[in-house]
């Protein structure tokens, strides 16, 4: 039987002109139907996509992927299509619904837009390494249906006086044709503060052309900007912004949370929890979700396939440890 998650990831694949992943989708489902008995609805569904599979080979095929970057433009973004939504994340109550209502304002643009106001579309992300700031982006994506256009930096930062400006053009000018969620890691590169030590004239140049295309951008995309290191950032950077989320550690709760959501696979209620939360520590988010998956796989290898909390406490010992060093 198709599933939700397969119907969604059609629909978001055609909006984005991905026909591989349609294809790949599709394809599933047929297999999904043979096993099922359905071997009627299997044959039909592999005749077609064979037929459309021959079409494309011969240049014909009638999809075109818009959201992929082309020329130029290949360098400097990378397209995906999460299929995160917003019950992945562990965030802080104030920071959870601070990102609902982001989704809510682009879902109800129109009710916004009667009243003649619009859906807020600037963000800044800010925090440590691992606390959310990726994965929030992508959820947002996956939740509007929208691709996430990630900027390569290493693409875009070039020595060469002008370069970088001509290549942030090419990225801004993209959001007025193509909407997605365009999403800057690791900003504090493009948008040191003025008064560093660098402050050389090709990092002053490259700064004011950034706050100059995030003042005069006006499409209808998703523009979010990450950095580790929120006071690295020029102050002028943070006008430009709708909002600023500030990301942090996980609290014992929501420590266990990740835990829980990475080993769905295990029974997780027979789990010493008070004794794994002890040991969850100044983890990241991402720290505790390698735990959980060096756990799972230490469950599988080494005791027939039972999680205890030892071995997650094992797990979260050694990730702890990792820093360390």
């Amino acid at each position: 039987m198709t599933s939700s998650r397969q119907i969604l990831g059609m629909i978001r694949s055609h909006a984005a002109g991905d026909n591989d992943r349609f294809l790949s989708i599709a394809e599933e489902i047929a297999g999904d139907a043979e096993r099922a008995g359905k071997v009627k609805v299997a044959e039909e569904l592999q005749r077609l996509l064979a037929s459309i599979r021959s079409d494309s080979a011969k240049g014909s095929s009638r999809v075109t992927p818009i959201a992929k970057a082309r020329g130029e433009l290949a360098g400097l973004i990378r397209a995906s299509y999460p299929d995160d939504v917003l019950a992945d994340l562990v965030l802080s109550s104030s920071l959870e619904r601070q990102v609902r209502r982001v989704v809510r304002e682009h879902r109800e643009r129109a009710s916004l837009e009667a009243r003649g106001l619009q859906p807020r579309r600037k963000f800044l992300f800010s925090g440590p390494p691992g606390t959310g700031k990726t994965m929030t982006a992508a959820a947002i994506a996956g939740e509007l249906g929208l691709p996430l256009f990630t900027i390569l930096l290493d693409g875009v930062i070039t020595k060469f006086m002008g370069e970088t400006a001509s290549k942030l053009r090419l990225i801004f000018d993209a959001m007025q044709t193509t909407r997605g969620v365009y999403f800057f890691d690791e900003v504090d590169a493009l948008a040191t503060r003025r008064s560093s030590d660098n402050d050389i004239g090709e990092a002053r140049r490259m700064l004011n052309s950034f706050l100059q295309f995030l003042e005069e951008e006006n499409s209808n995309a998703i523009v979010i900007a990450a950095t580790n290191h929120r006071t690295l950032l020029d102050p002028a950077i943070f006008r430009r912004f709708h909002g600023s989320f500030l990301y942090g550690e996980p609290s014992k709760d929501e420590a266990r949370k990740v835990l829980r959501n990475h080993l769905l696979q295990f029974d997780r209620d027979s789990i010493d929890w008070i004794a794994v939360d002890e040991a969850t520590g100044h983890l990241s988010h991402a720290d505790l979700a390698s735990a959980a998956e060096d756990a799972a796989r230490d469950a599988v290898l080494e005791n027939n396939g039972e999680l205890t909390a030892a071995l997650l406490i094992r797990a979260l010992e050694d990730r702890a440890a990792l820093h360390l060093h």
